[in-house]
């Protein structure tokens, strides 16, 4: 296929995934330990795995096949306090796998969420996303920070480049809309992204759904906690659909929901600790020996 084409598409499913997290300052549950999620779309030819696999640091793993690739990576977040804002630096790599060998990676940029303690709450991507290719493409997108006056933000930029450093392609857009790109190094580039202009058009997020979630999730987003008949039984026990504090959510059983997240935690910290003070028991126990 089109090699150019297929890192321009890469980078636009990276940015892609920031899309929904405007207005999305907070999250209900904290996956547990051990706790899983698998989707399987056999009509899409899509499959999906995903495990907590570590608590302290928080890791999470996922894997994904498609037709013709696969996916998979690790995530997780160092943390900084600023009194009246966070920062989360992620540590962790996504890899590209298709069918022909190519391999693209990256890791993610930089989220800030701003005015914890008075003003209105909004978070901010920002930084440096390095697109390394195995053969002839590799791309670079630089996240602006937003500024307090900025009338244009979630502006994103880049280029991609071949072996000898040229760059052959020019990606502009913002994260929560679109990406839109141009062939050439982007000299007398439009003004906007708008399809009248000479830039052609990678990917523009789907309308959000009429009736806003609290979590502000895509409308496809919001049917992954569905157990739809015959599921249940052909999941594992780790699976989140079966978490009795989400299912209680989802049934708008929020006081239920509360006291059942904060019994599942207690449990998981006791677990955690009697993992610890086993295996700290028993390497004492090496050493006296």
């Amino acid at each position: 296929g089109n090699s150019l084409q297929r890192i321009l598409n890469v980078a636009a499913f990276a940015v892609s995934g920031y899309a929904s997290s405007e207005g999305r300052h907070c999250k209900p549950f904290n996956p547990l330990l051990g706790e899983t999620y698998e989707a399987d779309y056999p009509d899409k030819g899509v499959r999906f795995f995903s495990e907590k696999v570590s608590h302290h640091p928080t890791l999470i793993a996922c894997h994904c096949e498609g037709k013709g690739w696969k996916f998979w990576g690790d995530s997780n977040l160092r943390t900084k306090f600023w009194g009246r804002s966070i920062q989360l630096d992620p540590v962790g790599v996504l890899t590209l796998e298709f069918d022909d060998g190519e391999i693209f990676q990256w890791s993610k940029v930089t989220t800030s969420i701003y005015n914890l303690i008075l003003g209105k709450v909004y978070c901010d991507h920002h930084g440096l996303m390095h697109i390394h290719g195995n053969r002839q493409y590799s791309c670079k997108l630089k996240f602006k920070e937003q500024s307090i006056l900025d009338r244009n933000p979630h502006q994103v930029h880049g280029f991609v480049e071949d072996l000898s450093g040229k760059k052959v392609a020019t990606l502009i857009g913002k994260w929560d809309d679109s990406m839109y790109y141009i062939n050439g190094d982007g000299s007398g580039k439009p003004k906007d992204c708008s399809p009248s202009s000479s830039a052609t058009l990678l990917w523009k997020r789907n309308k959000p759904p009429p009736n806003l979630t609290r979590y502000n999730l895509t409308s496809f987003a919001i049917t992954l906690n569905e157990l739809t008949p015959g599921l249940q039984e052909n999941l594992p026990p780790t699976d989140s659909r079966l978490r009795p504090d989400q299912r209680h959510l989802e049934n708008g059983e929020y006081d239920r929901a509360n006291s059942e997240k904060q019994r599942l935690e207690r449990r998981q910290r006791m677990v955690c600790f009697h993992f610890l003070d086993f295996h700290v028991s028993k390497l004492m126990h090496s050493f006296a020996n």
